[in-house]
């Protein structure tokens, strides 16, 4: 995971006990949640009304994610259609290791596409000057 280019922090959040699963973990829905939000605040820079997810390439949890951990969620726009946007999505922990240092540690990460849409769910087409700000 190239830490330089992951775009900007969307999402910043302490991984709470109500986000466990049974071994004690956090939950992978819940880490598949903040992506989404996540996804959809870039996505909206572009969409400014409304955006609706409609996919996830593969996820693969490469490492846990613990209780007390500070979950960073990085979002970059990696393409813009007429009405679609793709965005890529890393996740990074930071926590403290045995050296009470702080470490960071990719966690996994997705590209999700979104959907512009108007407040009625209609599909909208992403207006060409919003594109051309993100550089497409």
């Amino acid at each position: 995971m190239d830490l330089k280019n992951m775009g900007e922090p969307k999402i910043k959040i302490v991984a709470m006990p109500r986000d466990t699963n049974p071994a004690g973990n956090i939950f992978g829905g819940w880490i598949l949640a903040q992506i989404d939000k996540a996804g959809a605040v870039a996505a909206r820079e572009v969409a400014p009304i409304r955006v609706v997810t409609i996919s996830f390439k593969e996820v693969i949890f490469k490492e846990p994610v613990f209780v007390g951990d500070l979950v960073s969620c990085y979002a970059k726009i990696i393409g813009v259609g007429k009405t679609s946007i793709r965005v890529k999505v890393d996740v990074i922990v930071q926590r403290l290791n045995e050296d009470n240092k702080v470490v960071k540690i990719p966690v996994t990460s997705a590209e999700v596409t979104y959907v512009s849409v108007d407040r009625a769910g209609n599909k909208r087409v992403i207006d060409e000057d919003l594109k051309k700000l993100c550089g497409f």
